[in-house]
């Protein structure tokens, strides 16, 4: 008999575990507070993840029809600042296809799948959380939505404002997501896709919001989050988290997306051991908790560094010089974050 693996999140890391776990033959249920289809607040491309991962997870066929990305843009308020390819593309994928053909995935290897369905946080054995973000006060907003019609002017997009930045990235049917890092600011007082221009145009990114502004918004993609610190997260005793209930990367780094998926594969063999009666529960958490610091540890650290200079005047003007002289170390910063 193998013990039952119970995942609270049916997101990324959580799906992507449960999947991983089927192929092993171990017992999974998971639960999911919403429902799908549905959007989320995510820059909708995938960077810096193996095809390894994704094989030893079993999701390789979710991604099959990924948009694949590689030139890289960088702006400063407007200004192209720098221009780059990625040594391997990226895959741009929105939540709404990706979350629905991984939960289908789950269901179809024999495991359990219930929506609208809470389980309490209180920590015990057999309990994995992957229910993204530990709420907790933050200065941070985040702000997607889905257009149509809008050219754009590479794969990827990084637009710095003085408030924070946005990216857009090609996804399916033609749409470019759209997906922002902002400081609250509380006297903005528009909503859906027009209070992520308000917060462009507040930063300085006039001329990205005039070009959202000739494109087709998807009102229904809109999603917004706040609530959130970034970096490792506040790890209760005896609480097994992975995924962005253990860190969360700033987003300009690209890789969160990666890391989910990461974090599902660090914590197949431990969860494997313990369902199977090799593996004290203990023992379990801290042989993920190990495998987690030990894998990220150096991507967090650089990006928490990178995060204040990018939304610093003067790092940004420094940012300007490097990029527009050609000295910016563009794969040098971005081999630190992966």
């Amino acid at each position: 008999m193998k013990a039952t693996v119970t995942i609270a999140g049916g997101g990324l890391a959580g799906l992507s575990l449960a999947a991983g776990l089927r192929l092993r033959g171990i017992p999974v249920e998971v639960h999911e507070a919403g429902s799908y289809p549905r959007h989320r607040v995510c820059g909708e491309f995938i960077s810096g993840v193996d095809t390894s991962t994704l094989d030893a997870l079993g999701i390789r066929e979710a991604l099959r029809d990924a948009r694949l990305l590689e030139s890289v843009a960088w702006f400063s308020k407007g200004r192209k600042i720098h221009e780059d390819t990625l040594s391997v593309p990226a895959y741009g994928i929105s939540r709404h296809r990706l979350d629905c053909r991984l939960r289908d995935a789950v269901v179809g290897g024999g495991a359990a799948v219930l929506e609208s369905s809470r389980v309490s946080r209180a920590p015990r054995e057999g309990l994995v959380w992957a229910a993204g973000r530990i709420p907790s006060k933050g200065r941070w907003i985040g702000l997607k939505c889905h257009f149509a019609d809008l050219p754009l002017l590479a794969d990827l997009e990084m637009h710095l404002g003085s408030d924070g930045y946005a990216g857009l990235a090609s996804v399916e049917d033609g749409r470019v997501n759209v997906c922002g890092l902002f400081r609250v600011d509380r006297s903005h007082r528009g909503s859906g896709p027009e209070l992520l221009l308000d917060y462009l145009r507040a930063g300085g990114n006039e001329a990205l919001a005039s070009r959202l502004a000739l494109a087709l918004p998807d009102p229904a993609s809109f999603s917004a989050t706040a609530g959130f610190a970034l970096g490792r997260q506040r790890a209760d005793d005896g609480l097994c988290a992975i995924g962005d209930a253990e860190s969360m990367i700033p987003p300009f780094t690209g890789n969160g997306m990666s890391m989910a998926f990461q974090s599902a594969e660090a914590a197949l063999d431990p969860l494997a051991g313990w369902s199977e009666g090799h593996l004290d529960w203990n023992d379990c958490i801290a042989s993920i908790r190990t495998a987690l610091h030990g894998k990220f540890r150096r991507r967090l650290t650089a990006a928490a560094f990178m995060h204040p200079v990018l939304l610093r005047s003067g790092g940004r003007r420094l940012i300007e010089a490097l990029g527009v002289s050609g000295l910016l170390p563009f794969r040098p910063l971005l081999s630190l974050v992966r």
